[in-house]
C-alpha cells in the first residue's frame, strides 16, 4: 500500500473518494445560485479537450421551465411508446422537476471538425458532467448525471434548441442532499489493473 505523506494530497483524495451520486428525488434547495453556479462551471470547463475546440455547452433549467420540459417529453413519450402506461407518463412528466436546477450539457459534434475524433469530442463533454458533479459537491452540493431516453431523442434535442450536430451528453440535476447518500460497492483498483507486456 502506497501513503501519501502530505496531508494537502491526502485532502484532495479523500475530497474525490466521497463523490457519490444523490437521486434526483432526494435534492431539495437550495441548488447553486447564478453565481455559484459560474464559479462550479469555472472549474468543470478544465477538462481535457483535443485541440481545444471546448465541444461542450450548458443550458439551465429552472423553475417552471423543469415542469415544462417534464411535460414536453411526456407527450413525446407517449407518441413514441402509446401502450407504456400512465407510470411511465408520470415518470417522464416529473423527470426534470425533482431537483431545483438542471444542468445539461450539451455536446457538440461538428462533422466538419475530422480533425478530431468525434468520439473524443464526445468524451470531453462526459468530463464535463463528471466534473461538474465534483465540483459542485466541492462546494457543499449535490447531484447526479441522467440521460435516459430523452438525451437521446432528437425531437427532445429539438425541443431543447440543439443544432443537428449537438446531442445530450448529461441531465445534472444539483440541489442539495435531502438525505445523505449512502456508499456501495467500488470496484477495486488492484483487480483491474494489468501490465501490458510486448
Amino acid at each position: 500500500m502506497i501513503t501519501i505523506p502530505n496531508t494537502a494530497n491526502d485532502a484532495a483524495l479523500a475530497a474525490l473518494d466521497r463523490r457519490r451520486s444523490v437521486p434526483a428525488r432526494q435534492l431539495a434547495a437550495p441548488a447553486p445560485d447564478d453565481s455559484t453556479l459560474l464559479r462550479l462551471l469555472r472549474s468543470a470547463v478544465r477538462v481535457p479537450d483535443h485541440g481545444k475546440r471546448v465541444p461542450f455547452r450548458f443550458l439551465r433549467l429552472r423553475g417552471d421551465a423543469r415542469d415544462a420540459l417534464g411535460s414536453r417529453v411526456a407527450e413525446i413519450g407517449k407518441r413514441r411508446q402509446p401502450d407504456a402506461g400512465q407510470a411511465a407518463f408520470d415518470k417522464d412528466l416529473q423527470r426534470f422537476s425533482h431537483a431545483p436546477l438542471v444542468l445539461v450539457v450539451v455536446a457538440v459534434l461538428d462533422p466538419s471538425d475530422s480533425a478530431i475524433p468525434e468520439q473524443e469530442r464526445l468524451m470531453t463533454a462526459g468530463c464535463v458532467c463528471l466534473t461538474v458533479l465534483q465540483a459542485a459537491q466541492a462546494l457543499g452540493f449535490a447531484g447526479t448525471w441522467l440521460t435516459g431516453w430523452p438525451a437521446f431523442d432528437r425531437e427532445v434535442a429539438g425541443v431543447l434548441g440543439l443544432g443537428p450536430h449537438e446531442s445530450v451528453a448529461g441531465f445534472v440535476h444539483l440541489g442539495t442532499a435531502a438525505l445523505e447518500a449512502p456508499e456501495r460497492d467500488r470496484p477495486d483498483p488492484a483487480a483491474l489493473l494489468r501490465d501490458w507486456t510486448p
